[in-house]
């Protein structure tokens, strides 16, 4: 389950609603590209602007659509334990294949504060877990022997890697025998190179058939083919970033057409123009535009 390209579906909206139409499309989409799974309501979905109730249907749309064609990883996590917690169990009930479950942000909890949350979670919900190690987002980094305790329990299954270490993944997998997934895309194939077996990408928004041939040369140990679709999508990644994610992804997929709108919430606003030039620069030298 926990392999290959996974994508960090955006959360489309109109009118301040979400459109819950445009994620049908999109789920459908990228079953018929190749996508190997599908992870609704993290970052890149804007969790943090869902209520509880759009939450929910969003998880609930996703696997309804899915239809048990890919496997669904809902983005459940929070920095109230309980709040976590009963995102999870609702996960679990409406038929999601397991869930993401970031570092919990801003209350930044010691390492046995966010042992003791994600085995809380375990605990009363019995899903497969992946963990998301996103410093840059939580002002609080996992640190590999939290990562490895957490290992030992059964739904603990694979972590999301976003510090941008490469000795944090090697010290994971040196410590315990956990999936380790990318959570940068620009350091899929590094990561992979050192053991991860996948990603759980933003760019495969938009370009998700040459993620899956990056991840699938890596795991085919075809490095030279890997090393190739890197070189290409670099540029690409890291114009994906050049502002606040997911502010350049959902500006590309307007491009493209993969959205009928770019629409954000507050405080996420529209890309800048000189960012837009950047981003339009790097899809244009990729073909897209």
């Amino acid at each position: 389950m926990f392999k290959g390209t996974l994508v960090a579906l955006v959360t489309p909206f109109a009118d301040g609603k979400v459109d819950y139409a445009a994620i049908q499309r999109l789920v459908d989409w990228h079953i018929e590209q190749g996508t190997e799974g599908l992870v609704p309501v993290g970052t890149t979905g804007e969790s943090p602007t869902v209520n509880v109730e759009e939450h929910e249907k969003i998880i609930q749309t996703v696997v309804k659509q899915a239809a048990g064609r890919v496997p669904v990883v809902a983005g459940t996590g929070g920095n109230a334990t309980a709040e976590a917690i009963e995102l999870t169990c609702f996960a679990r009930d409406v038929g999601a294949d397991a869930s993401l479950q970031v570092c919990p942000y801003y209350n930044k909890p010691t390492q046995e504060g966010l042992y003791r949350h994600f085995a809380a979670i375990a605990e009363a919900c019995d899903l497969p877990m992946v963990l998301y190690n996103i410093p840059g987002r939580t002002a609080v980094s996992m640190a590999p022997a939290t990562v490895a305790r957490l290992a030992e329990l059964d739904q603990v299954v694979a972590i999301k890697e976003a510090t941008g270490s490469m000795d944090q993944t090697s010290e994971i997998l040196a410590l315990s025998d956990i999936t380790v997934l990318s959570g940068d895309d620009s350091l899929t194939l590094p990561l992979m190179a050192l053991g991860a077996r996948g990603a759980i990408s933003v760019v495969a928004n938009l370009v998700p058939k040459d993620v899956k041939r990056l991840t699938d040369a890596m795991l085919a140990g075809d490095v030279a083919t890997a090393r190739a679709v890197h070189r290409r999508l670099f540029p690409l990644c890291r114009a994906m970033f050049v502002e606040t994610n997911p502010i350049p992804i959902k500006t590309a997929m307007l491009w493209t057409g993969l959205l009928e709108s770019d629409e954000k919430r507050l405080p996420l606003a529209d890309l800048a123009p000189a960012s837009a030039d950047v981003l339009r620069q790097a899809m244009t030298e990729y073909g897209l535009l």
